[in-house]
């Protein structure tokens, strides 16, 4: 491994997270909240000094490895959570350290599960203001966008700092069975999807004023959509606003969010036939066409309307397909009082997830895809033994790394989520029922937010949970937003033992060839 080029990545991240921690300080100034000055200012001095200290220069062999990217993810989301804490812990956000680490790593994963009391935020309604520092929720939200397409893509936009290296990195912090560039330049991808995301969030933020918000809500609010994240610095999330206009505007920008960004390139490049021809696209859609109108057909008894059942049903629809987590309706929308069929429905959203390559959490529509199409092969070879039956996507032939690795992210995924519900369980210091346990770690691990029973919203959130059950979601919520692999490394033993010399023609296997992003 290469520590010294690993800890000179780590120190260009923690100047970044001190650089964007800067922008809520300036929220707070503007606000005149001088008091919780005190909680920006520490952390980015400790992020600064920390910084500058693990490395004052950058090391002349820059080379990373497949092992060296998942560190380097791994290590720099954890570190990001943990100094991220500090500005709700040190302004009494939240009562403990832990209950900030569990709200920060909620923001950057994009979980938008929540331990603030929701009595302490503002409702719109009645006009009341939140009992928390507007450069606080700020950051609250601001995590979400950070989150959203990953910091290390954001650094390696920005700055050169791995060289023709840096594939391993965006592998492990995008979430998805694969990555690919967009342009022969890593860098340039990274620009790329960056700018694509700045300027719908722009756009979404602009339709949010013209909708009535603040500036402030608005911006809010476009966090947690473009980051899929759904934390609100209103009480009632979303459905404070009472507008169908806004719950029209944020359905809409949901699922903008949960499309993969590469077909938002192609789109910019007018190679529309790539667009509609993509398969993952095509489901994606019909699922949620198909998940809105049997939800709408199914609460209409409740609401007596269909127009409000179809927006119900479209809004939270579009929020848990994408993982969002955002809420609407207030004391009308109630998962707990939705019938069966709708709350099952909800459930296997939560499993799904989003697109490929895009801001959503949960498995992934295309694992879903391959997954399918591998089993129905491998049963028409079992029919016909001397078939051949390649698995392919948009007439692509798909090949058996993939396939495997899938399968592979499959079982560990179930294997993460069966021991989080059983450890959940075992909590002596509080007993949950059955439903909660179950969808409590659906949401954290798939980075959705809100559940079903004691975590229902409208009311329902994580502040009951104890201390150690906290952690134990905090650390599946790193693992959903990695996809397990890069949190599971660090704790391998081989993972840190540092080859000899000799050992370097075995490990360039791992390294991509030295042309791979040349310009």
């Amino acid at each position: 491994m290469n520590f010294k080029s690993m800890r000179y990545i780590l120190s260009r991240i923690m100047l970044a997270e001190a650089a964007f921690m800067a922008i809520p300080l300036v929220v707070a100034l503007i606000y005149r909240e001088f008091y919780d000055i005190p909680a920006f200012v520490i952390p980015i001095a400790a992020l600064v000094a920390a910084g500058i200290l693990i490395s004052i220069k950058a090391p002349r062999d820059g080379a990373l490895f497949a092992r060296d990217g998942l560190a380097i993810v791994a290590l720099s989301w954890i570190i990001m959570s943990l100094f991220g804490a500090l500005p709700l812990f040190i302004s009494r956000a939240t009562p403990t350290y832990i209950d900030a680490l569990f709200e920060t790593a909620s923001g950057f994963s994009t979980t938008g599960a929540s331990v603030i009391d929701p009595a302490k935020l503002a409702d719109v309604a009645t006009g009341t203001p939140a009992q928390i520092g507007c450069g606080v929720l700020f950051w609250r939200s601001f995590t979400h966008w950070i989150g959203g397409m990953g910091v290390l893509v954001f650094v390696m936009a920005v700055l050169p700092i791995s060289g023709a290296r840096s594939m391993h990195i965006m592998r492990a912090e995008v979430p998805g069975p694969e990555v690919g560039k967009l342009v022969t330049k890593m860098s340039n991808t990274a620009k790329i999807l960056y700018a694509i995301y700045f300027a719908i969030t722009l756009i979404e933020t602009v339709f949010l004023v013209c909708g009535g918000m603040t500036v402030y809500d608005a911006l809010i609010h476009s966090f947690g959509t473009a980051g899929t994240g759904g934390f609100s610095n209103q009480a009632a999330s979303i459905g404070a606003y009472n507008s169908v206009y806004i719950d029209v505007v944020v359905s809409v920008f949901m699922l903008l969010f949960g499309v993969n960004f590469n077909l938002y390139y192609f789109i910019l490049l007018r190679q529309m036939r790539k667009v509609f021809c993509n398969l993952e696209l095509r489901v994606y859609l019909i699922t949620v066409g198909i998940a809105t109108g049997v939800i709408t057909a199914n609460i209409f008894h409740i609401y007596k309307s269909f127009g409000t059942s179809l927006r119900y049903a479209f809004f939270h629809v579009s929020s848990l397909v994408t993982t969002t987590g955002f809420g609407t309706g207030g004391n009308l929308v109630n998962f707990n009082g939705w019938p069966n069929l709708s709350q099952c429905i909800i459930v296997l959203l939560m499993f799904f997830g989003a697109m490929a390559g895009s801001t959503g959490g949960g498995f992934k529509l295309s694992r879903i895809i391959i997954l399918f199409k591998a089993g129905v092969a491998e049963l028409k070879k079992m029919l016909h033994p001397r078939s051949v039956h390649p698995v392919t996507i948009d007439k692509k032939p798909v090949d058996d790394a993939t396939i495997r690795g899938t399968f592979i992210y499959f079982a560990l995924y179930a294997t993460v989520f069966i021991s989080s519900c059983l450890l959940l369980s075992i909590d002596p210091a509080t007993e949950y029922d059955t439903t909660t346990t179950f969808t409590a770690v659906l949401s954290c691990l798939n980075n959705i937010g809100p559940g079903l029973g004691k975590i229902s919203p409208p009311d329902g959130n994580f502040m009951f949970f104890s201390q150690p059950a906290k952690l134990l979601l905090t650390f599946d919520m790193l693992m959903g937003r990695l996809e397990i692999f890069p949190i599971l490394m660090i704790f391998a033993p081989g993972m840190w033992i540092r080859r000899r010399r000799s050992g370097l023609r075995s490990r360039s296997a791992e390294a991509l060839p030295p042309s791979a992003d040349s310009e």
